[in-house]
């Protein structure tokens, strides 16, 4: 029998091996067999212990801890390259030897838990050196041009199946590898080989496996919290290094085991925050990932963790990272316009408005989730349902006077503007009727003082903007001059123009020739009477609005896209 031949073989496993032996009797033998081996001791399935058998495994123990040592002196003179006489340098022919000596461990075991399935003290030393296979393939991760011989060899296989093995820290061993071989720093010089690798996890349903190991796995035990831990490193692992594969891995059931964790589990812990960090990255690719979460009732899971909020601010750092996450989840679902219905049947609106009124670290983001909700033609609805609940009581304090830059979340005033005026400038685009007239209303209270505002913030954006668009003239001239100029930077100048504050600038001034073409003329001759004041221009806001009329739909030119660039064009032009 050749290698290959080798390899490929699996033998045929006894029904109650490959059922994983779920009934009753044998899940305390399980508990106490994954306790003694995390403990360093044989497995041992719960049973009474005679003196013989007290000193083997004593001497098993002894056994085991000093092989532990000698493989972990081993892998770290790989790492620093001084292998020596300790270790000879893998080449492609030790690497097979590797994997091949991993394969035949994996056999000896599940023939020993085939043969022995009721005595575990007999199978406890393949068990033992299935963990030491595991342990020497660990080499792999400090040479990943090696990764293809994985694949190659169908050791990825075994790594699959052994997530279900009968003892979870063997399960949590090949967790802890599959981490370390996916390792972006680690891989940077060798993606293609890591990446044939995530394929051939991802084509062997590796992500319904983690879940399933989790599902059977105690967060009360160090090393189970441990294994799901490193496990939740995979997948970030894996979405960093391919971000296309998000959809198949949220699909496969870890979206619903994140939200299911994040809601049952009350306490604040590392894990938790793990689970956050996920489900943000999983909703920050696709609009398959967002769906998903609406279909899962994950819009109201996450209102319900964020409403812990509304009147405590957290307790740490780390759970003030747990409260942004849930927050920018929030956001990125709200990018897809169905969960935007379940975001006001689910009283969203309600909740961030609540938020808002009480001052907490909180109210920072529910101001941001409060502009991704009534952004857009999808955001008519809430903009609608924001008048009625009296938001504008809430939004315009904050328009008026922006929180100071605050030292715990490090938000700077320029976010909170920005986001007011967003606010504003969407519902002065979804809002009809008595609804826009209350809007229109507010800039004519306390003799216009909402319109001295707005022009205040139009200047101190215009003057930033323009320093900004001197120096990036500068550099484009300078450029061209060289001959290194080319069509694609003129899209990144746009960017640092935003950056700038080209964006609020543009919101602004879009509010600006609203207000002024709404038909009461006080608002309009208040508007030129500041800007002849302040020896400011219409012609510069007709500039930056037909600049930002022209960006529009750029990405996708659709009829509402060109519906909205006319209509920005004419307020312009009347202006």
């Amino acid at each position: 029998m050749d290698v290959g031949e080798l390899l490929n073989f699996k033998p045929n496993l006894l029904k109650h091996d490959l059922e994983g032996k779920d009934d009753q009797t044998d899940r305390p033998k399980m508990k106490a067999a994954r306790l003694q081996l995390s403990t360093g001791s044989s497995v041992t399935s719960g049973m009474k212990r005679t003196s013989n058998t007290a000193a083997q495994l004593e001497k098993a123990q002894e056994d085991n801890e000093e092989r532990q040592m000698k493989l972990l002196e081993m892998v770290e003179k790989q790492a620093e390259g001084k292998i020596g006489d300790a270790m000879e340098v893998l080449d492609d022919q030790g690497v097979k030897k590797m994997i091949l000596s991993f394969e035949k461990r994996v056999l000896k075991n599940q023939e020993m838990r085939i043969k022995f399935p009721d005595s575990p003290e007999k199978f406890m030393e393949s068990e033992l050196d299935l963990n030491d296979a595991i342990t020497e393939i660990k080499v792999l991760a400090t040479m990943p041009e090696h990764l293809h011989y994985l694949v190659e060899l169908r050791a990825v296989n075994s790594f699959l199946a052994l997530l279900n093995h009968l003892n979870a820290d063997v399960s949590i061993a090949v967790v802890d590898l599959l981490q370390e071989l996916t390792d972006v720093d680690m891989v940077t010089e060798h993606e293609d080989g890591a990446e044939n690798l995530i394929d051939a996890l991802m084509e062997g349903q590796c992500t319904s496996l983690f879940v399933q190991n989790m599902e059977r796995l105690d967060d009360s035990v160090k090393e189970e919290a441990e294994g799901i831990h490193n496990t939740l490193g995979v997948v970030e692992n894996m979405l960093e290094l391919k971000p296309d594969i998000a959809p198949a891995v949220a699909q496969q059931g870890l979206m619903q085991w994140l939200l299911r964790r994040l809601k049952t589990r009350k306490e604040f812990d590392a894990n938790k925050l793990y689970c956050s960090e996920i489900l943000s990255i999983l909703l920050h690719q696709t609009d398959e990932t967002r769906k998903l979460l609406g279909e899962l009732d994950g819009i109201d899971i996450l209102l319900q963790l964020l409403a812990v909020y509304k009147r405590n601010d957290p307790s740490t750092s780390e759970e003030m990272e747990l409260m942004e996450n849930l927050f920018n989840s929030l956001c990125s679902s709200l990018l897809y316009s169905g969960n935007r219905t379940l975001f006001l049947k689910g009283e969203g609106l309600q909740l961030m408005n609540l938020m808002l009124r009480e001052k907490k670290m909180s109210r920072n983001s529910a101001l941001k989730v409060l502009d991704h909700s009534m952004n857009g033609p999808d955001g008519a609805d809430n903009c609608t349902k924001f008048i009625e609940i009296l938001g504008l009581r809430t939004i315009f304090p904050i328009f008026m006077r922006p929180p100071k830059k605050q030292k715990k979340t490090g938000v700077r005033t320029k976010v909170h503007e920005e986001h007011a005026v967003s606010i504003i400038a969407s519902m002065f685009k979804n809002l009809q009727g008595s609804q826009r007239q209350r809007l229109v209303s507010k800039f004519v209270e306390a003799d216009f003082a909402k319109v001295d505002r707005l022009m205040e913030i139009h200047f101190k954006y215009l003057g930033r903007v323009q320093n900004a668009e001197a120096k990036l003239d500068q550099e484009r001239v300078s450029l061209q001059k060289k001959g290194q100029w080319d069509d694609e930077m003129e899209d990144d100048q746009y960017l640092q123009k935003l950056d700038a504050g080209l964006f609020l600038l543009q919101q602004t001034d879009y509010i600006i020739v609203e207000l002024a073409a709404s038909g009461q003329s006080a608002l309009k001759d208040r508007i030129k009477q500041i800007l002849t004041l302040r020896s400011g221009s219409v012609q510069s806001i007709r500039n930056v609005l037909r600049e930002y009329a022209g960006y529009i739909g750029d990405q996708q030119d659709d009829d509402s896209a060109k519906v909205e660039r006319e209509r920005i064009m004419a307020l312009a032009d009347k202006f």
